[in-house]
Formats: C-alpha cells, sequence, structure tokens
C-alpha cells in the first residue's frame, strides 16, 4: 500500500492564465503492524576438529618393525599399534638383571662382616675405625642393592616402551612413519621425537568458528546450535556452544572471537577439517506485534524527518513528547500473573528502555515476569525507546514506541501502537539528506530551465 504525503500547490500566472506544479510530495509506502514470528540468530562459518586428538609417539629408540593399524581404523585404549627393535632394551634389561644379583651378594657379604666386627669389637679385639668402617660398608651394599632394584625396574618399562599402546580409544586419522623408519625418542631427542601416528576421539566434535565482536554478545555457552556441511547439505546437526574464547583474533581490521560448538558425530559423518555453516540461535518469539525495522526512528533523525512530514523541528518534538494510547502486550501479564510456557519472552531492563531475553517461567511475587533464566540465555539487553510516524484516520502522527527484539528486518513492538495501525516506512536520514543536496545542486545550476520543479515543504493533513 502506498500513501501521498504532500501537497500539490497550484500557482495562477495572472493574465497569463497559466498554472505551474510547484511541488510534488514523495511517494512512501506504509507497513502494518503484524502479528508474526521473530527468531534471532548468529550465523557464521567454522571448521570440524576432534574433540580430543592425541599424537602418539614411542619412548624407545629404533628401527619399526611392524604397525598394526592403518589410516580409519578405530582401536580401543592398549590396543598394540607399533612395536619397536627390542635388541638394546633386551640387554640393558639383562645387564640390569645381572647388576642386581650382584649387589644382592655383596650386601649379604657386608652383612656377615659387620656382624663379625661387633663380636671383635665387643672383645677389644677390633678398633673403633674398623667397626665404623664395617657400618659403612654394609651401608653402601644396601644402597648398590637399591640402585640395582631401580635400574632394573627402568630397563623393563624401556623394554616395555618399545610396544607402542593406544593411549585413547579412537580413530587413527594420521599416520607418519612406516616398517622399517628409525624413530628418536621424545625423551633423549631434543626434537621432541618422532610423532608415529596421531588418532582422535570422534565421538564428540567441536565446530571452531569465528563471531564478530558485535554479535559476540549475544551469545553464552549452552545456547542450541544448527550445524550443517556440505558433505551432507541435507542432514543437520544440532549442538550447543561449549565456551567462548576469551582471547580476540584480529583478521583483516576485523576484531572476532573464536567460539566452540560441541556436537554429537551421530554415524561418524562429521569428519576433522570438514566446513561447516553455523547458525547460534540467540532468541525465538511466536506471534508478537512487529513492524518493520526501517520504520523506527531515533531522536536524532527528528530534524531530517521534520522536512519528510512538513513539520517544524519543535513541533514534531513537541508532538512526540505527548503521551500516547497504545497496546502493552505486558497489561494481561501484569494484571493476570504470567502463565507457564516453555516460550521466551523479554523482561523489563534497567529503565532504558531495554529489554533482557529471559526464560519465562512461573510468576513472582509482585505478579510480574519471572527472572528465573536457564543458562544458555543471553544477558544480550535488546530493544530500547524509539518512534514511528503512523497513518491514524489517514493523517501522519509521530509515536513513540518500544521495542524487544529484533531480526533486523522485523523489530518486536512492546507498546506504543495499536494493532490495527500503519507505519511509514520513512527514508533514511542520510539518503534524504544526499537528495536534498542533490536537488538543490540541480536547482542551483539549472534554475533557468522552464521544465525544473521546485520542492516546498506542507504538511500533510
Amino acid at each position: 500500500m502506498r500513501a501521498w504525503i504532500g501537497v500539490i500547490l497550484v500557482f495562477s500566472l495572472g493574465a497569463c492564465g497559466q498554472e505551474e506544479t510547484q511541488s510534488i510530495a514523495p511517494l512512501y509506502d506504509t507497513a502494518p503492524v503484524e502479528t508474526r514470528s521473530i527468531e534471532v540468530s548468529v550465523n557464521a562459518a567454522g571448521v570440524i576438529e576432534p574433540e580430543i586428538t592425541v599424537e602418539v609417539k614411542s619412548k624407545a629408540s629404533g628401527e619399526i618393525l611392524a604397525i598394526h593399524a592403518e589410516t580409519g581404523d578405530v582401536v580401543p585404549e592398549g590396543f598394540l599399534l607399533v612395536e619397536v627393535d627390542q635388541r638394546s632394551p633386551r640387554n640393558t634389561l639383562a645387564e640390569a638383571e645381572a647388576g642386581l644379583v650382584a649387589a644382592k651378594a655383596r650386601r649379604t657379604i657386608a652383612e656377615t662382616q659387620m656382624g663379625r666386627s661387633k663380636t671383635l669389637f665387643g672383645t677389644g679385639t677390633l678398633t673403633e675405625t674398623e667397626y665404623e668402617q664395617a657400618q659403612l660398608e654394609f651401608a653402601n651394599s644396601v644402597a648398590q642393592v637399591i640402585g640395582a632394584e631401580v635400574a632394573l625396574e627402568n630397563a623393563r618399562i624401556a623394554m616395555d616402551d618399545t610396544e607402542v599402546r593406544a593411549p585413547i580409544t579412537g580413530m587413527i586419522i594420521e599416520k607418519h612413519v612406516e616398517q622399517g623408519t628409525v624413530i628418536s625418542s621424545p625423551t633423549r631427542d631434543v626434537s621432541g621425537g618422532t610423532v608415529l601416528l596421531r588418532m582422535a576421539d570422534l565421538t564428540t566434535v567441536h565446530v571452531r568458528t569465528l563471531v564478530d565482536e558485535t554479535d559476540i554478545g549475544k551469545i553464552k555457552p549452552g545456547m542450541k546450535t544448527h550445524v550443517t556441511v556440505a558433505a551432507y547439505p541435507n542432514q543437520p546437526f544440532d549442538g550447543e556452544v561449549l565456551k567462548i574464547e576469551p582471547q580476540a583474533i584480529v583478521e583483516q581490521n576485523v576484531t572476532m572471537f573464536a567460539v566452540l560448538i560441541r556436537l554429537e558425530n551421530r554415524g561418524d559423518l562429521l569428519k576433522p577439517g570438514m566446513n561447516a555453516d553455523v547458525e547460534i540461535r540467540i532468541a525465538s518469539r511466536d506471534s508478537v506485534a512487529a513492524v518493520p525495522t526501517m520504520a523506527l526512528r531515533t531522536n536524532s533523525d527528528i530534524p531530517t524527518a521534520a522536512l519528510m512530514l512538513g513539520l517544524g523541528e519543535e513541533e514534531l518534538r513537541s508532538e512526540l513528547g505527548r503521551p500516547v494510547e497504545g497496546f502493552d502486550r505486558y497489561a494481561d501479564v501484569r494484571a493476570e500473573g504470567p502463565k507457564p510456557t516453555q516460550l521466551q519472552t523479554a523482561t523489563r531492563g534497567s529503565g532504558d528502555g531495554s529489554f533482557r531475553v529471559n526464560g519465562f517461567g512461573g510468576g513472582t511475587e509482585n505478579g510480574g515476569v519471572s527472572r528465573n533464566r536457564d543458562a544458555s540465555m543471553t544477558d544480550y539487553e535488546f530493544g530500547g525507546n524509539y518512534w514511528v510516524v503512523a497513518l491514524r484516520n489517514g493523517e501522519p502522527v509521530p509515536i513513540p514506541v518500544r521495542t524487544g527484539v529484533t531480526d533486523l528486518e522485523f523489530s518486536e513492538v512492546i507498546s506504543g501502537l495499536n494493532p490495527d495501525d500503519e507505519v511509514l516506512l520513512l527514508p533514511s536520514s542520510s539518503l534524504f539528506e544526499q537528495q536534498e543536496m542533490l536537488q538543490r545542486f540541480i536547482s542551483d545550476r539549472f534554475s533557468s530551465t522552464p521544465f525544473q520543479q521546485r520542492s516546498r515543504g506542507g504538511r500533510f493533513r
């Protein structure tokens, strides 16, 4: 529907009897206050990542004798993956066993000598210095036994390390070595050792996505998400926000934050590295009164809007200051108390016209909207105080309104308008100013052109 705002001024040219059209006001669209659903979501792109990734290395050095797993295999924890040459560890183990036997023999001899020395020292045959030397020999033999036992245990560990087993239950996603490769140990090599395999638990996966800082305030851990990948465009995956990383990432002068989303990988369909499109669901409204967002005006738009409507700026400010009667979607809630529902709703903010998305549960003591909020809801404050130009009785009337949730195309109307109102979709102030500048330029440069029309403001009645 279109509404003509303005008048056609007709002037007589006296004796010539000619008429000249001086101004034709612009043609503006109108939109009704309609009942609709509004969903607020944040869209971003990301990459599938495993939730747990492990690099498998061998503490033993040497030649690989056998590999018992290939990429794509799902193996349980403790499964034998790689066998390394055991010759050097086996020799070390044999040497440690022999050393322990010798240490125990020395301890036995030292213990016997200390007993004999004690007897001789009691009879005065042995000097005190010789007796103390016997005690020291026995203590050293005990220490040697302990050292030999530790060496034997380390040799057994080194022998076990020649068999590389799966540290977790998961899938082999990368294999970096083949049979016959000589590898180095990470415990002995300053370079960190050789990576044999990479394993990942793909039961659950993550999507790492970058979200612009203008939207990050709307997102909280626990929010539901909708993820699609190019490989399965008709099979969306439902997940939830796991966490928001605190450190910002700046790419091409754009500040963004990494958001991790957890997904259940049903059927092992999701593979690491897949590109994913993510939709994070922020808020939802069903059957609420809404108007196009472009109909909303702020106080900074008053001077330009006054020119569009043919009003004086002070007159427009005065009309916006008058109380207006309109519906309030919370009137019944305050009168009767809230009714339990699973839908989200808005609660009044700190008095500045903003609205915060909260869970709508049971009532409060004063009959207002419940403040109980699920952990997945956002603390972002939507909406605010604006004004619109409504058509009432065929005339444009500036009306202050309060809005709630918006999806940028439509905004929820909390109060100020009636269900049967229509609002004008005025152009933006910047666009109107550019048109005015262009019109003045044409008027000044081609003022002598007989076909040039000049516009004069007039209030629409």
